[in-house]
């Protein structure tokens, strides 16, 4: 699956992890989560659920016939499939929360990640937070260099849009400094110190005032 459909599966088995849902409400939360401009339509979710039943993730429910209004003068009944999750699902879900590497720092994946932290164990957060914070420094980077370049070369509107950008990596990057900082004091671990090195692990968190002296 690409990026934004494991998003979509992430967002699933975690929102059906305390209780099952009929495909409508699922929809609602699933967009709620992962924002306004990503919107899933009941075209892309429902084969989504189709397959995560198939591959034993999920369970359907009876249908339950629900009252819906269908006009101003005008109300029905109509079927409902509630989904709830399998022991299969939980796992799965249990291993996708734990998936620590870039993909988890990425913008497709980041938020569904941190929608979950509740969920996560200490370490995976941190490491999440840190994996994002290096990417966001590396487009910071990217953005400056890029507006140094350009900046003689650019009309009033186009500069004032990359500015936008990047202020808003700006306030990004100082929010999961933020965040990693209250991480590192929850888990007493010392300013500067890792998780143990593996495969695609983020670089150290900033020490002191690093993502402000940056600006």
């Amino acid at each position: 699956m690409g990026k934004r459909a494991d998003a979509l599966e992430l967002a699933i088995l975690g929102l059906l992890h305390d209780a099952p849902l009929h495909g409508y409400e699922l929809r609602k939360r699933v967009n709620s989560l992962l924002g306004w401009g990503r919107a899933f339509s009941y075209g892309t979710l429902y084969p989504t659920l189709k397959a995560m039943v198939r591959q034993g993730y999920l369970a359907e429910d009876e249908p339950v016939d629900t009252l819906v209004t269908t006009g101003p003068h005008r109300s029905g009944r109509r079927a409902r499939i509630a989904y709830r999750l399998t022991p299969e699902g939980k796992e799965r879900f249990a291993d996708l929360l734990a998936h620590t590497g870039p993909s988890a720092w990425d913008d497709e994946h980041f938020g569904v990640h941190f929608a979950f932290f509740g969920r996560a164990d200490a370490d995976t957060r941190m490491r999440i937070l840190i994996g994002r914070r290096s990417r966001l420094q590396e487009k910071l980077d990217q953005f400056r260099s890029a507006l140094s370049r350009t900046r003689e070369r650019l009309d009033t509107y186009t500069l004032e849009l990359q500015r936008h950008g990047l202020e808003s990596v700006e306030r990004e990057v100082k929010w999961l400094d933020d965040l990693i900082s209250a991480e590192q004091r929850s888990i007493g671990r010392p300013m500067g110190a890792t998780p143990t090195p593996g495969s695609g692990e983020p670089p150290a968190p900033p020490t002191g005032n690093e993502g402000e002296n940056g600006r």
